[in-house]
């Protein structure tokens, strides 16, 4: 019984050895001269609480810091993209100071995040 068990448990491992590699087609991909690569997207969450208060991802931020932290987030290669949630007791003037920011750190795309009714 051990002889059968310790030989499923090998043929498993060699199974699964060569099946899972081989999830994806092998194919020889063109060459280019001149290739371009894909932008990364990177998200990151704006909140404007109740009180006017901004955090990055949870991170407690001043209004003035703002666009330099944003900036300090892009890199070479890696599109910023800014999802706002703002509480709807928020006045707009922070909204309109968060975009502010947003332009001034050369961010690309924003969006507002809602709740359906």
């Amino acid at each position: 019984m051990i002889d059968v068990m310790l030989f499923l448990l090998v043929f498993f491992v060699l199974i699964s050895s060569n099946v899972l590699p081989a999830l994806g087609l092998r194919v020889a991909l063109p060459r280019s001269g001149a290739p371009e690569h894909l932008a990364v997207v990177k998200r990151v969450t704006l909140t404007i609480a109740a009180d006017a208060q901004l955090y990055i991802d949870g991170d407690r931020v001043q209004p003035d810091a703002l666009p330099a932290r944003l900036r300090g987030m892009q890199t070479p290669g890696t599109t910023l993209s800014v999802i706002i949630a703002a509480d709807k007791a928020a006045n707009m003037q922070a909204l309109v100071a968060a975009l502010d920011a947003l332009k001034a750190a050369d961010v690309p795309a924003a969006s507002i995040i809602t709740q359906s009714q």
